[in-house]
């Protein structure tokens, strides 16, 4: 991970500082940093085709893809089809993930902390404000919990990240919903920004007593301590690719308008209550044909030869059959100049 952990350093900002050309241009959401990271290494040097991608939160990449000025968007959070239409774009999934809180408690390892979400929404409105307040003792009668003010950090920048936690909390407590509620940015109650999932994960890694919410990637290779979860069948549940699998094993893509899709808060034993899939968003219709070529390219290559990477970074790859009604909606809804498709199942 040496590659990754340079790029993260970098910011993936400037090409000149990277080990590869920008052939592709892209920005956005830090959820899937990881995984684009490790993919544009694999593909570099398979293709000798570089990757300029800013983990700069999904708000910024909406920016980005809507002024035209990268080749790509990247969002945590699905437009919806009427504001697809509205930029003339279209968006596909590339991979599924998991929101995952990560706490800094003496004694406490992955797993041992259980929170339900009506807990963890009250925490983040301030109204918890000890990690041995009754409502979390009464969720690990064993453990011991110390009296210690709990520190929250959030995110600060647009975040997609933000868009999955927010709208699990929305569906879990009827108090969060009417007075913060669901978007990639909100006003929080209470506790401090950090910016991207690198600065959430930094910051709880730094912050005794703290608790955050970051994708599982980032609680992985920061070695942070996860939290368990109640999920909607009552289970108490780990974030893992399995787990998350499950949240999305009911999701039907094939019949979801320009792949509209929330994953959060889903039926089922084994389901993570906080999954979601990352999209890419390109234009209909490309300022550089051969630009967006390139980038669809890169994706094919990803869904057919990146899964295994994905899966070693706890994400979960898409299906088979989403896969192939991705790549059919490539050809028919991006076009060049001349009307002509920009990509090809042939390629």
């Amino acid at each position: 991970m040496r590659f990754l952990k340079t790029l993260v350093a970098a910011g993936l900002v400037a090409a000149s500082t990277s080990a590869f050309a920008a052939d592709i241009s892209g920005a956005g959401a830090t959820f899937p940093y990881p995984v684009y990271a490790k993919w544009a290494e694999a593909y570099k040097k398979e293709t000798g085709n570089g990757l300029n991608y800013q983990s700069i939160g999904s708000g910024g990449g909406i920016k980005q893809i809507t002024a035209r000025t990268v080749t790509f968007g990247a969002s945590d959070m699905p437009l919806k089809p009427e504001a697809l239409d509205k930029a003339g774009l279209i968006q596909f999934p590339t991979v599924m993930g998991g929101i995952v809180p990560v706490v800094n408690l003496d004694g406490v390892k992955s797993g041992d902390l259980v929170l339900d979400g009506p807990t963890l929404a009250r925490i983040y409105l301030g109204e918890i404000k000890t990690w041995d307040d009754a409502a979390i003792r009464k969720l690990n009668p064993e453990a011991k919990l110390p009296s210690q003010a709990i520190a929250l950090v959030h995110r600060s920048d647009g975040s997609g990240t933000t868009f999955i936690f927010t709208n699990y909390l929305s569906k879990v407590s009827a108090d969060w919903k009417s007075k913060v509620g669901n978007s990639t940015a909100v006003e929080w109650p209470a506790g401090i920004g950090a910016k991207g999932n690198e600065g959430v994960a930094n910051n709880v890694k730094q912050t005794r007593g703290s608790i955050g919410y970051v994708e599982t990637a980032y609680a992985k290779q920061n070695k942070l301590t996860t939290t368990r979860l109640v999920n909607k069948s009552g289970k108490p549940v780990a974030a893992s690719p399995e787990t998350i699998a499950a949240a999305a094993a009911g999701a039907d893509w094939a019949h979801a308008p320009g792949f509209y899709m929330i994953l959060t808060d889903e039926a089922g034993d084994k389901a993570w209550p906080i999954a979601g899939a990352t999209f890419i968003l390109l234009p209909k219709q490309p300022k550089v044909a051969a630009d967006a070529a390139v980038a669809l390219n890169f994706f094919a290559w990803a869904y057919k030869s990146g899964d295994t990477m994905a899966a070693d970074l706890d994400y979960v790859p898409m299906p088979d059959s989403v896969v192939k009604t991705i790549e059919q909606t490539w050809t028919t809804e991006v076009k060049g100049a001349d009307g002509k498709p920009v990509y090809s199942v042939t390629n």
